[in-house]
């Protein structure tokens, strides 16, 4: 039976109207905006595939105010603290697309092999790209460990069908207590669509869990806004933020709702997080930028910093511990394959 926790229909949200989502702070992205981009792209290089070799098994569980993370790529991360095991945007399938044989395909492979992950407590997802959420990866979690499974608005007859039976669908700012840890849904500049005619039917978000040694911030898919003033206010205790830093080229087109590496060290700063581990690059190619270009641009703006911030650049399959408090150690960790 399923257990689910959806808001009353029809949703009294601040930024639904006439049914659909949008963003408060941002006009929206035109038709003839898109025709313009995909009738001129100039994609920057991506090697067709990069050789890697998966990371081991993570620990069965993290206890405590430890917090262990491991980068899986693009924007899946496994967080174990608390004695829970949650994971993010899961995505372990070949393309991220509505079919198999076309679309955005992989340029490595995961970090992790799916059988290596350990038993799953919970999926944080952000909305219903292809590339954040992946139904293939959704159905073997639910078939092997039956997660609960957080989202934003709209999106719980998809997952009922997939299989879940725990769904929290939250709007922003709202909260739930789960297993003693509460999780809160925040706002993201960004839309949805899983095809031409569902544009911005469902929401999109980020994620704040505020455990008892801090907040960890998975900001998903967003671009720069004030929502981050508004995210360090609420919750002046971060300490780690997951900062997604491609798919930012054109900056005409994508500027809306992908940041830029800079101002996702801009974002970072905001936020005060002691440490920010960067994502969503460097797996697919989704908008112009090339392989490296997120990276690079990042490193340097690093490089040029007077503050020394602890942004780290970390490689996928690789599990990390995130110290209660932490300095500039990006060198430390920086070791993702740009070669």
């Amino acid at each position: 039976m399923t257990t689910d926790h959806t808001p009353t229909s029809p949703w009294r949200s601040t930024h639904h109207r006439n049914g659909r989502f949008f963003n408060p702070d941002t006009p929206p992205q035109r038709f003839s905006q898109f025709l313009k981009w995909v009738t001129s792209r100039k994609v920057g290089p991506w090697r067709d595939f990069i050789p890697s070799t998966p990371g081991p098994p993570p620990p069965p569980r993290v206890q405590g105010d430890n917090l262990r993370v491991t980068f899986v790529n693009h924007a899946t991360f496994l967080l174990q603290t608390q004695g829970l095991n949650l994971l993010t945007d899961p995505v372990w399938s070949e393309r991220v697309s509505p079919v198999s044989f076309a679309g955005p395909s992989r340029h490595r492979a995961p970090g992790l092999h799916f059988h290596d992950l350990p038993g799953i407590d919970a999926v944080l997802l952000t909305h219903n790209h292809y590339d954040h959420c992946d139904i293939p990866t959704l159905r073997k979690l639910v078939a092997r460990d039956n997660p609960a499974i957080v989202c934003p608005l709209g999106l719980t007859p998809m997952l009922r069908k997939i299989g879940f039976r725990e769904i929290y669908e939250l709007d922003w700012w709202q909260q739930i207590e789960w297993r003693g840890l509460p999780i809160h849904c925040m706002p993201a500049q960004h839309f949805a669509s899983r095809g031409p005619f569902d544009r911005d039917r469902t929401l999109w978000c980020g994620f704040a869990l505020n455990a008892p040694s801090g907040t960890i911030y998975f900001a998903g898919d967003t671009g720069f806004g004030v929502l981050f003033h508004e995210i360090a206010r609420e919750f002046p205790r971060i300490r780690l933020a997951l900062l997604p830093i491609g798919a930012y080229e054109p900056q005409w087109f994508m500027g809306p709702i992908h940041m830029t590496p800079e101002q996702a060290l801009q974002a970072h700063a905001i936020l005060r997080a002691p440490v920010s581990i960067a994502t969503h690059y460097g797996t697919f190619s989704l908008a112009d930028d090339g392989e490296t270009d997120a990276v690079d641009r990042l490193r340097a703006a690093l490089a040029a910093s007077d503050h020394d911030p602890a942004f780290w650049i970390i490689p996928e399959g690789q599990g990390h511990e995130i110290p209660l408090s932490a300095g500039p150690a990006a060198a430390s960790v920086d070791q993702h394959r740009g070669q």
